[in-house]
């Protein structure tokens, strides 16, 4: 598999020299069925990637998607979930937090990372303020969040919530080798610099 060579940079380049450049990119990856996250995934990021979605699927709904992630929820991935497509998941840089959880949710035999990128899981994040009650309600509210994605990350991989548990008590990374181990992806893109052996370090204690 090679990333991006599908689309053709000469057809990219036409497609923007005329009008506003970030419309047209978005029209451009959208008619070849490509989406990024790239970055925090907010409410307006949310809003353009669904846009998208739905604007792919409904043009062709049986053909695949290609979901390119660079990134630190849960809309999205419910509705990845709800259509037919094949959603073929590429890790570029890091895919940490939701864009690790998002990037293991791609259709099994699909999900890819390059080779220098990494991959990050945790317990899921958040601040409580206000009155007593208050934060009760939104720290139970994280803890049923955090329940939610060990789930979905035990079936992504086959392990046991038990151990997803563990292992995302505090920030876990994982280079591609590993990623793959742990069931988080599947392939590893091939590079012309890929086979360069890197060494390992001492962990500071």
């Amino acid at each position: 598999m090679a990333p991006l060579s599908h689309i053709s940079a000469t057809a990219s380049i036409h497609a923007l020299i005329d009008g506003d450049y970030e419309s047209k990119l978005d029209d451009f990856y959208v008619r070849s069925r490509t989406l990024f996250l790239n970055g925090e995934l907010d409410d307006r990021v949310s809003y353009r990637l669904i846009s998208a979605i739905l604007r792919i699927n409904e043009d062709d709904p049986s053909k695949k998607i290609r979901f390119y992630i660079n990134s630190p929820g849960l809309a999205i991935y419910d509705l990845l979930q709800s259509l037919d497509m094949p959603i073929e998941t590429i890790c570029i840089g890091q895919a940490a937090s939701m864009g690790a959880f998002l990037l293991a949710a791609g259709t099994k035999g699909m999900r890819y990372a390059m080779p220098n990128s990494r991959i990050m899981i945790h317990q899921p994040l958040g601040g409580a303020h206000g009155q007593v009650s208050d934060i009760k309600i939104q720290a139970n509210e994280i803890l049923q969040i955090r329940q939610i994605l060990n789930a979905h990350l035990s079936h992504f991989t086959g392990r046991s919530v038990e151990q997803i548990e563990k292992d995302c008590d505090r920030d876990n990374y994982m280079r591609p080798a590993e990623a793959v181990d742990y069931g988080l992806i599947d392939h590893i893109c091939k590079t012309r610099t890929s086979d360069i052996v890197v060494g390992s370090i001492s962990p500071i204690e």
